[in-house]
């Protein structure tokens, strides 16, 4: 901007809207372009803008269109909401700004197209796929946003009140003017380790018990209404189970009776959980963990127990044999050529142990009474 005495020049460039005040009323707007203005008494004052996709402050707009209402409207574009709505503002046709209930604000609209597009939060809780693309940048804090896997259940509570189970999926919610929580849960089947606190037997004597839960939701909106925390509630409840199976036993019916056992933890749990929503489809002892010292009691018995049995089978064992051993003899004793061949093999097994062996006879003797003389059971008769 130049003066020459009483005229001032003034230049606007594309994409710039000059405002010329007097005496601080707006008397004139300059499009782009060269202007020269009379001002001899220098009450003009010019202020240039840019108003390509640009904002116009809400307060001077008001004072603006109060005044000059016919300019207001040629120039902006203002956009206000209400106490239940948002508005959406694109810019040449794409999203650019997001505005919250109560608000106002102006944007210059002589080189931009400048569109609104006004949302009801009241009526749906729920935010359309299309406006949560168009507000992606400008969500937080606005928008409640959740993704439900295929093996989860998601619940809806709008104001603390459950208002709907939701499928599997993408899902955002309008998060103004209310509170909006979404409480997902898994209807997987999920494994549960119970460790027991020590506990004490019918005979007085302490061990500790772990136990396996395998458990899964079957209806998440009982489970929820039932406990915040299904692994928690479940654990107390198993604990407070072995504990009175435990109490009811003595060791030796605790360590042999784990069938029954595991049957009467189940049907206690089962019971107990009735119209939870949450379903135990097994529940075992996994581990009986003695003392020290009632450890090494319990394995001396054991240990007894199995030398006995295995002195048992060898007495067993050697009854049998011997039993042989008689048969044997009697059949060699009744069967004179079985007891020659019995000869026969010994001989053999002795021969194939020794190098060589040298046989006499005796005088005039030959091979067959080597043979007859070699082994006898009785001596000879006497002349």
């Amino acid at each position: 901007m130049s003066r020459y005495l009483v005229m001032k020049t003034q230049t606007v460039a594309d994409g710039e809207r000059a405002l010329v005040w007097l005496d601080g009323q707006l008397v004139r707007v300059l499009a782009p372009g060269r202007h020269s203005l009379l001002d001899p008494l220098r009450r003009l004052t010019v202020q240039v803008f840019d108003v390509v996709k640009a904002e116009y402050p809400a307060d001077r707009y008001a004072v603006l269109k109060a005044a000059r209402p016919d300019l207001a409207a040629e120039l902006f574009e203002a956009v206000e909401t209400g106490a239940n709505e948002i508005a959406i503002v694109s810019l040449d046709g794409r999203p650019a700004h997001l505005l919250t209930p109560w608000q106002t604000r102006v944007y210059w609209k002589v080189a931009t197209r400048v569109e609104a597009e006004r949302v009801d939060i009241t009526s749906d809780v729920r935010v359309s796929a299309r406006h949560l693309a168009m507000i992606e940048r400008n969500r937080p804090g606005i928008v409640t946003e959740v993704v439900v896997e295929n093996h989860e259940a998601g619940l809806l509570h709008v104001d603390g009140k459950l208002t709907e189970r939701l499928a599997p999926g993408r899902h955002a919610f309008w998060a103004i003017g209310r509170k909006v929580e979404v409480k997902r849960l898994d209807l997987r089947p999920t494994a549960l380790e119970i460790t027991a606190q020590e506990m004490l037997t019918k005979d007085r004597i302490a061990l500790r018990v772990t136990l396996t839960a395998f458990r899964r939701i079957v209806d998440p909106e009982a489970a929820l209404a039932t406990t915040p925390d299904v692994d928690a509630w479940l654990y107390r409840l198993v604990q407070f189970a072995i504990r009175e199976a435990v109490a009811s036993r003595t060791l030796d019916e605790v360590l042999a009776a784990k069938a029954s056992l595991d049957a009467e933890l189940r049907d206690y749990v089962r019971a107990r959980l009735d119209g939870s929503g949450v379903e135990v489809t097994e529940l075992g002892v996994k581990d009986v963990i003695l003392p020290g010292e009632i450890r090494e009691l319990v394995n001396k018995v054991v240990e007894a127990e199995r030398l006995a049995k295995a002195n048992l089978i060898r007495r067993q064992e050697e009854t049998a044999a011997t039993r042989s051993l008689l048969n044997t003899a009697k059949l060699m004793e009744e069967n004179p050529l079985l007891l020659r061949l019995k000869e026969l093999e010994s001989l053999e097994r002795l021969v194939e142990k020794v190098g060589r062996i040298d046989l006499h006879a005796g005088e005039g003797a030959g091979l067959d009474a080597l043979l007859t003389r070699l082994v006898r059971l009785k001596a000879p008769d006497a002349a």
